[in-house]
């Protein structure tokens, strides 16, 4: 059975909270497109997000982040990951809602920082104190993610794939005409 989504589903979140992984995975039972805007924005570069910040700072990354994130939402629906910082962008939760429906992958602290302090590749976290900076950000932003359509718990000891069956689960609760059955 073929399956078509009327929407694209957005994934938005802290860093480490699963959205790249569960992403590929619910595209891949879905089996509708996935992409991951940070991998975009890197490819469009030629450079990694750290290199981009490093030279262009955090400004200009936020600019090619909405770029590329217009450019995905204007294609056909899929599964979409989002850089944590996408969702504080008002342009961004415009767009995402004109043309998706948002699901904020929700993480309490301690996964996260377990998932993401042997990363390098995190410039916020560049910082002499990496998991208070990471625990600053998750309090400033988990407001601004508690307006994502759907909040869904990203639970620790779950397997990606347990994630992805309790999400696609959550997803036909949250919109029912959302994934459409074709024979």
């Amino acid at each position: 059975m073929a399956r078509r989504l009327t929407r694209h589903i957005v994934l938005i979140g802290m860093m480490g909270s699963g959205k790249t992984a569960i992403g590929g995975e619910l595209a891949r039972r879905l089996r509708v497109p996935f992409a991951d805007s940070d991998a975009e924005i890197e490819a469009a570069a030629a450079m990694s997000i750290s290199e981009i910040f490093a030279r262009d700072g955090e400004s200009f990354f936020r600019a090619r982040e909405a770029q590329v994130l217009a450019r995905l939402l204007a294609g056909r629906p899929g599964v979409i990951s989002t850089g944590g910082g996408a969702w504080m962008q008002p342009a961004n939760r415009e767009a995402i809602a004109a043309r998706g429906l948002s699901v904020w992958l929700n993480c309490d602290p301690e996964t996260l920082w377990a998932r993401v302090r042997q990363r390098p590749t995190r410039p916020l976290l560049q910082t002499p104190d990496p998991k208070g900076t990471l625990l600053r950000l998750l309090e400033e932003r988990s407001p601004v993610y508690a307006l994502a359509e759907l909040q869904f718990q990203s639970r620790a000891g779950d397997s990606i794939e347990a994630s992805t069956r309790r999400l696609i689960a959550a997803l036909h609760v949250a919109d029912p005409q959302l994934i459409e059955e074709k024979p």
